[in-house]
């Protein structure tokens, strides 16, 4: 297996609880460095699969390699060398940030040297040095998504286990810490991230969708939610304003999201904001524009678009 380019590798993985298949002979693989989604509605298998990936279970059969350790026979060097953070769970509410950061650290085998080290860091980087002593519990959402991406990361990693991060949250909270995960990847971590958000799928390298046990599409994004009638018999749909935004992000143009829901500005000056419906009430159709944007509405929703030249400048 090729584990030099690759921090995951899965091989016709399996897993039985008694006569029911969980996961189905399932392969894939996963760069070092890319940010993967792992899509498909509940019962498809995704957490199984996960738990195996992470060193939590077993395959009934199968073979595979996550940073580069087999998944049969390395499991306890497989948590040493990822994280992991969960909607459900990544923090202990009733200790205080500092002691978080001094628990999962020594979790993750760094010495009181180091824990001290990475707090005073970690704490700046995130804005957080008069929060050291504040409840966990009593901190905003969005700051105990950060510290928990933050703290899953501490040991540096070599690929980091989002297990549906976002979930509950509003899109500005969201939008920020996917420039976290950004950061992280341009770094060299590999994020592997499993989302019920379009919009995030989009903003993967690539996307893997199970269903009932089995991986049903694996491709690019675009290619993926191109199988939109695959997509909705597995009870997945790609909402008109992600391909949209997807679509802008391809030809280079900066999208900027907004605290109001299915609203997109385009980065430039001399922006216009267009609100009208055309003339039969309805928006116009999703994709149906060309480049450079003229202004105008493209989709259902309310769009500011700069003129070609503005929108030059901000491309990234």
């Amino acid at each position: 297996m090729d584990t030099q380019t690759k921090s995951v590798v899965i091989r016709n993985l399996v897993k039985r609880f008694g006569s029911f298949t969980a996961v189905d002979n399932i392969s894939f693989e996963v760069d070092k460095g890319e940010i993967f989604g792992f899509l498909g509605a509940n019962g498809a298998g995704k957490t199984t699969a996960i738990r195996i990936l992470c060193g939590l279970s077993k395959p009934s059969s199968g073979e595979g390699t996550v940073a580069g350790f087999d998944i049969n026979r390395q499991q306890e060097s497989i948590k040493r060398h990822i994280g992991y953070m969960s909607q459900k769970f990544s923090l202990y509410s009733d200790l205080k940030v500092w002691e978080n950061i001094e628990l999962f650290g020594g979790i993750y085998g760094l010495n009181d040297k180091q824990i001290k080290e990475k707090t005073d860091k970690m704490l700046k980087a995130l804005s957080m040095e008069e929060a050291r002593n504040m409840f966990v519990r009593d901190m905003p959402l969005g700051w105990k998504q950060k510290l928990a991406f933050s703290i899953a990361m501490v040991h540096d990693p070599q690929i980091v286990f989002l297990d549906e991060p976002t979930g509950g949250v509003d899109p500005v909270t969201r939008r920020n810490f996917w420039e976290m995960i950004y950061e992280a990847a341009s770094r060299g971590v590999t994020v592997f991230v499993t989302t019920h958000y379009m919009d995030e799928a989009a903003d993967c390298d690539r996307v893997v969708v199970m269903d009932k046990g089995k991986v049903v599409l694996d491709n690019v994004p675009e290619k993926v939610f191109s199988q939109v009638e695959t997509l909705k018999s597995i009870g997945l749909d790609v909402p008109q304003v992600t391909l949209l935004a997807h679509e802008l992000k391809k030809k280079g143009y900066k999208i900027i999201y907004t605290p109001i829901s299915s609203i997109i500005h385009l980065g430039g000056a001399s922006m216009k904001t267009i609100d009208e419906e055309d003339e039969t009430g309805e928006w116009s159709a999703p994709l149906q524009f060309s480049f450079p944007l003229k202004e105008g509405h493209y989709s259902p929703l309310v769009m500011t678009a700069a003129n070609s030249a503005a929108a030059q400048t901000d491309k990234e």
